[in-house]
């Protein structure tokens, strides 16, 4: 099992990730205007098998394509480009605060998380060492 860190370094991860959207997009256009497969490949001048290949995941667009088929949807096929070890550092962040925010609804602030002790209630520093967190001990 690879951990997540690998995994974000993956072509795989970002091809599926992008995919998916695409399946999002698609698929909500459709059913917000209403429209059948077909009715939307006519729409793009393409047949409905192909539709149907980007529905299904079967989909290596080219990037003209993919521009194509965003405008299409009318949404802007904007790309934003970011350093991946930050992109990884907000990944953990997130998923930390999706993890325990929920279970104590606990305000998490950047790198800081209160910690309850019997009656006293203190912010400590957090520090992400890899995939865990390093929460010092309660003076």
């Amino acid at each position: 099992m690879i951990t997540r860190e690998e995994l974000l370094k993956t072509e795989e991860y970002w091809f599926e990730t992008i995919q998916n959207e695409i399946y999002r997009q698609v698929e909500a256009y459709l059913r917000e205007n209403n429209l059948t497969q077909s009715q939307f490949a006519e729409k793009l001048g393409v047949t409905k098998g192909y539709v149907s290949q980007i529905l299904n995941g079967n989909y290596n667009a080219t990037l003209k394509k993919l521009i194509e088929l965003s405008l299409a949807v009318e949404i802007a096929p904007v790309f934003d480009f970011k350093n991946l070890n930050e992109y990884i550092k907000e990944d953990f962040q997130k998923r930390y605060e999706m993890q325990y925010n929920p279970l104590f609804n606990l305000p998490v602030m950047q790198n800081r998380m209160p910690l309850v002790s019997g009656s006293a209630s203190n912010l400590v520093d957090v520090k992400p060492a890899g995939d865990y967190l390093i929460i010092p001990e309660a003076a």
